[in-house]
């Protein structure tokens, strides 16, 4: 046997126990946070979802990486005394499988959360989306304006940014190739995950302290997954076309759509995203705080509270 072919074999032994530790540390992971609700057929998606409550509806999105426990359990508590409360997967995020074939396109995942409206039978609900959520909830709000009441965004991801601009944390999510993609998803990326997890949390907190229990009270842990990395790199690199005819949009709006920002914002900076977006909407305001990105985790009753009152304003009493 020559030395390129034993390179070669080596190289597959490697990649291969690689990926038997991902789909063990998967497994495992899972265990650590399992599913909060049901996983639901919406016209061809299948969407993990999980409700409670009685009232108008609200659905919550969540950003890049994330997944529906990024709304901190006692932000969630608050919202369910008065209101019926939807939390749910994006498309491959948390527990919501996405087709081998399905685009990762906002489009595409907006006419996913419209399904879902329709299915759930949700009469114009109130929307929060965090981060990238926002940019899914701005789009959904675009291309289905019948379906949606009001928007309460929360850090949203609202005006075109080059993908090289991207916050450094996630830089190692950018790769254009699917098959290199999905390689890197199989191989290198949960233990990589496992090794840059806390400066990652740091980075993506700051300058609000990580919570101890983000990786299993916020489903953090799940975007180690192989299938959280690749759904995220499929996210990322898919938002490349779409912000810029997004963000031109957005004076067309016609509904109520508040905007929450933390003045210390470590991923986006709170006066392109949210002052810039809120001036461009018709009925658009902006609520600056002293905080971070994260703030649905890390200021859960300052965050019920702002989307109370953008629901007061959708449905007064």
């Amino acid at each position: 046997m020559g030395p390129l072919a034993i390179l070669g074999g080596g190289a597959a032994l490697l990649g291969g126990g690689l990926a038997v530790f991902s789909g063990l540390t998967a497994r495992r992971i899972e265990a650590a946070v399992p599913k909060d609700g049901e996983v639901i057929e919406a016209e061809g998606h299948r969407l993990h979802i999980a409700q409670a409550g009685d009232g108008p509806p609200i659905l919550l999105i969540h950003g890049l990486a994330g997944q529906m426990r990024n709304f901190h359990r006692d932000m969630v508590d608050d919202l369910v005394r008065d209101y019926r409360v939807i939390r749910v997967d994006r498309p491959g995020s948390g527990y919501s499988p996405r087709g081998a074939d399905a685009s990762a396109r906002l489009p595409a995942q907006a006419e996913a959360m419209a399904a879902l409206i329709r299915t759930l039978g949700l009469k114009t609900p109130l929307v929060v989306g965090h981060s990238l959520g926002g940019a899914l909830a701005l789009t959904l709000a675009l291309d289905h304006p019948e379906l949606v009441g009001g928007l309460a965004l929360i850090a949203p991801l609202s005006q075109a940014q080059d993908i090289a601009d991207v916050p450094p944390v996630f830089h190692p999510l950018i790769i254009r190739s699917p098959a290199l993609r999905r390689a890197v998803a199989w191989t290198l990326a949960t233990p990589a995950g496992m090794v840059r997890a806390h400066k990652a949390l740091t980075e993506i907190f700051a300058p609000e302290p990580v919570p101890a229990d983000f990786g299993t009270a916020g489903g953090g842990l799940l975007a180690m997954r192989p299938g959280g990395f690749h759904a995220s790199s499929s996210d990322l690199v898919a938002l490349e076309g779409d912000l810029g005819p997004m963000a031109a949009r957005l004076g067309s709006l016609d509904l109520p759509v508040a905007i929450l920002y933390g003045r210390d914002d470590n991923l986006l900076d709170y006066r392109l995203h949210g002052e810039t977006s809120a001036g461009q909407i018709k009925s658009g305001r902006i609520e600056l705080v002293d905080g971070g990105h994260m703030l649905p985790f890390t200021q859960p009753v300052r965050s019920a509270r702002f989307v109370r009152d953008a629901a007061e304003r959708l449905w007064p009493k």
